[in-house]
């Protein structure tokens, strides 16, 4: 590898070396999307085939089997209980120097296809995203590269796992740069380009022409349905508050509860009563678009309690639209309760069920022309998809190259815009991002938040100043302080190392040559109280220069569990600001 490097550095710029990891990226990122899938299905088949479960009516119980095998992997292997995939990139993205371990290459490998393949209601691109973006991070720490590299080729390996989900490279390149924040130059986009388009190469290469989602448009946009469309992106906008709203509702619930065989128990029985009652939120629900999609409601609808009134167009919108809120209830029990999975592809069977029903509902009232079910499905799957990940232009774009053209880009401008509008002014952040917020973790096109936020406070911590304990003799404050510090700040504590003030050289200097005082005073005679304080396990960047523009301070002492740490001077912390503002840049 040593040698390997060597030549590197002599042959191959490192422009050209990042175009070539991009398509190595692009190639491991469809490979291991396509494993993933074969995974999900080869466990489906045995669980409905080998226990025979789906021809008897018990295939409800299925899911709580699989909540059960990932309790096992989790539990007996890992040992570190699950976690969230795309907040988990994200964090290594904006904390982790885009470093990724090895254990996340493998487990959604097994966690997600347990938790899918069991009828789990959750999707598996977020899974797959974060085992192709720990593969990246393996290739950074083999070629030795630095975090805007590594943090390029993990934007790569998501890009790559969307395009070759979809088959839809522009997307996958826009989703990318939208979930990531990541900063749109010509440097960045090439490389995207390239890792979507070698995946999406690599998804034919295994799968053919064969696409997750069957469209063929046969109804043009009409002009007079532009109301009908904002109304959708109305309605998709509230649905997505409520998407976000029982989301973290029902994460609490089940965070509050201590025990992890307790959360399985409870979630598997309520998945359980959930699917006997709707069937249509078993699996990822791929089905229940493409049925949609063709206008097959009958195939949505067989097999749940409201099979009997199929016939009925009314109970079929009332089916509907219990798939449409169901789903996300169901899909966030399964992740609280120890399963492993996204939110994309059940926010897209959301969206469909949500625009198929509106459709619905606007021929049977009769107050206009018929309306087209299938173009009102794709526009509602844009919509959601756009309000529950704050993504407008990858919701537009998926669906634009999923249709195979833009016969459908006004209506998907309109419903979307409405959507994300609603939901931006009501949700601060989406369910990828609060946790991250909350520990001022989240990267963002603000280029100064973004800065602070890859900043690290231990970088800038100076402890190179003499220690003085509060009850020395201004004589030894003289001697084993001032005649041996090059600084003009001496921090003092007392004997529990606890921060009790600080002393300025300009403070003593009047004394300094007044030997009467040398043995009868003490330091803590001479001390004052620091303008502010760093707690170091609780203040961020931003929050630390915050702390500095407020005091007006020059230097500021940290404390580390409440004991002196060392000080932060605002000349180090802004030259470590534009250190890192030039790095973010280039």
């Amino acid at each position: 590898m040593r040698k390997f490097l060597i030549w590197k550095y002599k042959h191959i710029s490192e422009r050209n070396f990042v175009f070539i990891l991009s398509a190595l990226i692009g190639l491991v990122a469809g490979l291991i999307s396509v494993l993933i899938k074969n995974i999900t299905f080869a466990i489906a088949y045995v669980a409905e085939l080998g226990l025979s479960l789906t021809r008897n009516g018990l295939y409800f119980i299925l899911p709580t089997l699989g909540l059960f095998g990932v309790y096992l992997v989790v539990e007996r292997l890992y040992k570190k209980g699950v976690f969230n995939p795309i907040p988990t990139v994200l964090y290594a993205l904006s904390k982790k120097g885009g470093k990724i371990s090895g254990d996340k290459f493998f487990f959604p490998l097994i966690t997600a296809p347990l938790t899918a393949g069991f009828g789990g209601s959750v999707g598996l691109l977020s899974p797959t995203i974060l085992s192709a973006s720990a593969a990246s991070s393996t290739f950074g720490d083999l070629f030795h590269l630095n975090r805007k590299t590594r943090q390029l080729l993990i934007a790569c390996a998501a890009s790559g796992v969307i395009a070759t989900s979809f088959q839809s490279p522009i997307a996958a390149v826009v989703f990318a740069i939208e979930i990531f924040s990541l900063d749109l130059t010509f440097a960045s986009l090439l490389p995207l380009l390239i890792a979507s388009l070698v995946s999406v190469i690599t998804s034919f290469f295994f799968v053919g022409g064969e696409v997750l989602f069957k469209v063929a448009l046969t109804e043009s946009f009409i002009v007079n349905d532009t109301p009908l469309y904002l109304a959708l992106g109305l309605v998709a906008g509230l649905v997505s508050v409520y998407f976000h709203k029982v989301h973290f509702g029902i994460t609490g619930f089940f965070q509050r509860i201590q025990s992890k065989g307790r959360r399985l128990l409870i979630g598997g029985i309520f998945i359980g009563i959930t699917l006997f009652a709707i069937p249509p939120l078993y699996g990822e629900g791929f089905s229940v678009i493409n049925n949609l999609l063709v206008s097959n409601h009958d195939a949505v609808i067989e097999g749940s309690l409201m099979a009997p009134w199929a016939s009925n167009p009314w109970m079929v919108i009332v089916l509907l639209l219990g798939i449409t809120l169901f789903k996300s209830v169901v899909m966030t029990t399964t992740i609280a309760a120890g399963g492993t999975g996204g939110i994309i592809i059940p926010a897209l069977v959301m969206g469909s069920s949500l625009g198929n029903a509106v459709a619905k509902l606007i021929n049977q009232l009769g107050l206009t022309h018929q309306v087209s079910e299938a173009n009102f499905t794709l526009v509602g799957m844009a919509a959601i998809l756009a309000g529950v990940l704050q993504a407008p232009l990858t919701a537009i774009f998926l669906i634009a190259e999923i249709t195979g053209g833009y016969a459908l880009f006004i209506p998907l401008m309109l419903a979307v815009s409405m959507a994300y509008l609603i939901t931006k002014n009501s949700i601060e952040h989406t369910i990828y991002t609060k946790e991250l917020a909350e520990k001022d973790a989240l990267l963002s096109f603000d280029k100064d938040q973004s800065v602070l936020t890859l900043m690290t406070l231990e970088s800038v911590i100076e402890t190179n100043f003499v220690v003085l304990k509060a009850d020395m003799s201004f004589r030894e404050l003289l001697q084993q302080g001032v005649a041996k510090s090059s600084r003009n700040l001496f921090p003092v504590v007392d004997e529990s190392e606890q921060l009790v003030g600080i002393i300025l050289l300009d403070d003593i200097r009047p004394f300094l040559f007044d030997q009467s005082v040398y043995d009868q005073t003490k330091v803590r005679g001479y001390m004052t109280r620091p303008p502010d304080t760093i707690n170091y396990e609780k203040d961020s960047m931003q929050r630390v220069m915050q702390r500095f523009q407020d005091s007006g301070a020059w230097n500021l002492p940290v404390l580390k569990q409440g004991k002196y740490a060392g000080f932060v001077s605002k000349s180090k912390l802004l030259t470590a600001y534009r250190r890192e503002l030039i790095n973010f840049s280039n």
